[in-house]
Formats: C-alpha cells, sequence, structure tokens
C-alpha cells in the first residue's frame, strides 16, 4: 500500500505538467519512479515522444545494470534488479555530466566532443544486457527524462543522482495492475507462466516493497488515469 495521497491525473496532463519543465536555453531533468511494473518505461516513452526531440530525451537508469556475466561472479545474478546489481555510481556520474551538459557545451568544455554532446547506455530487454554509449544527448535538449527504480533510495551512490534530478514522480497503479503487467512482460520475453510469477512474486516483490518505502520522498505520488 504506497496511495500517500497519491494524485489522479491523465496522461495528456501528465505531459502538460513535464512541459512546464522543459524551458529552451536551460537544463532540467525529471525522473519517473515506481516498483517493477509500475509503468516507468512505458509512460517515460510515451512522454518523452509526445513532447517530441526539440524539447525531451529519455535516458533510462536500466542501461547501468551490471551484465549478466558480472552479476554471476558475484552471486547477484538470481536477484538481477536489486539496487546491488546496478553501477548505480556510474549512473548518478552520467546525471550529473547531462545536468551540466549546456553549461559546458557554451564553455567548449573539453569533458564533451566537438558537439557537445554526451552518450548514455541503454538496456536492451531482448538479450537482457546493457548496451553503451547508445543514445546521444545533445546540450540544446531543454528537459531529459530518466526512469528506474531506485530514483529515491538513500543507500549507496543513488543520493548523489537524486542530487541533480529537479523532480522526481513516484509512478503509482493498483498492485494487482502492476503485478499482472509484471507477469505478462517476463512472459513477452521468454519465461513460461509459471517463471514469470516466481520471478514476479519473488525477487521483484521483494525489490518493489523496498521501492516503495520510498514513495514519501517523491515530489508527486501519481495514478495515470
Amino acid at each position: 500500500m504506497i496511495d500517500l495521497t497519491a494524485e489522479d491525473l491523465s496522461f495528456e496532463e501528465l505531459v502538460d505538467r513535464a512541459r512546464g519543465l522543459a524551458v529552451p536555453g536551460q537544463r532540467r531533468i525529471l525522473g519517473l519512479t515506481g516498483a517493477p511494473g509500475a509503468g516507468k518505461s512505458t509512460v517515460a516513452g510515451q512522454l518523452v515522444d509526445a513532447l517530441g526531440p526539440a524539447l525531451a530525451e529519455l535516458v533510462p537508469m536500466d542501461g547501468f545494470h551490471l551484465a549478466d556475466e558480472v552479476l554471476r561472479a558475484m552471486g547477484r545474478r538470481d536477484r538481477k534488479g536489486a539496487h546491488d546489481t546496478f553501477d548505480a555510481a556510474g549512473y548518478a556520474s552520467l546525471m550529473s555530466r547531462i545536468r551540466d551538459q549546456t553549461r559546458r557545451a557554451e564553455a567548449h568544455d573539453d569533458d564533451a566532443d566537438d558537439d557537445g554532446i554526451v552518450y548514455a547506455p541503454r538496456f536492451l530487454r531482448e538479450i537482457e544486457e546493457p548496451i553503451g554509449s547508445s543514445i546521444p544527448i545533445h546540450p540544446a535538449t531543454p528537459l531529459i527524462v530518466t526512469e528506474g527504480n531506485y530514483l529515491l533510495l538513500e543507500r549507496g551512490a543513488w543520493p548523489r543522482a537524486r542530487a541533480v534530478i529537479d523532480q522526481v514522480w513516484f509512478l503509482a497503479p493498483p498492485e494487482s495492475v502492476r503485478q499482472q503487467r509484471l507477469i505478462r512482460r517476463h512472459e513477452a520475453y521468454g519465461k513460461t507462466r509459471a517463471e514469470a510469477e516466481l520471478w514476479a512474486l519473488g525477487s521483484d516483490q521483494r525489490n518493489a516493497e523496498a521501492i516503495a518505502a520510498t514513495a514519501s520522498r517523491a515530489d508527486a505520488i501519481l495514478r495515470l488515469i
């Protein structure tokens, strides 16, 4: 149970609210968080599409998943998705670079390339692995939307990332809807129904409970209608 006075709003209202953060000539970062299956990736992608490339770009936290090879060596592959299966410090560093990107580009800082572009990784669910340097972020893009489970977690390097994100919105669909979405997603990427339920109601559920405990630190708790 999250609620904590969750606010109901339509997707169109969500877009309008995000558009208010996209000020040309400035750099703002909006974070979307929530438990696995809350719809973060879908909503973030649709939000960026609605705003258009002149206003927004998407940088998912999932690009900082540790590779399966690394997780196996660490003995953590069976709980992939937990907070310590990500390169949190790498994510925090990228968010800091993105935050300062416009200023660095104007100053012709050598930390950016000739065009001032910063490159972010993405995560491919088809292979369950991160792919580095695959999202170009241009300094003229006023709003960067990032999404992920642990934007509000107060441990490790995660607070460093939160410190440079202007607003974090927590997505809170009904619990039954969230779990069914998650099971369908696991099935879509090759798991049997039994495997999908085991993962969604096991490892994913433990992560969901930890993430739900961070909701009170969000700037807004939203339930899309």
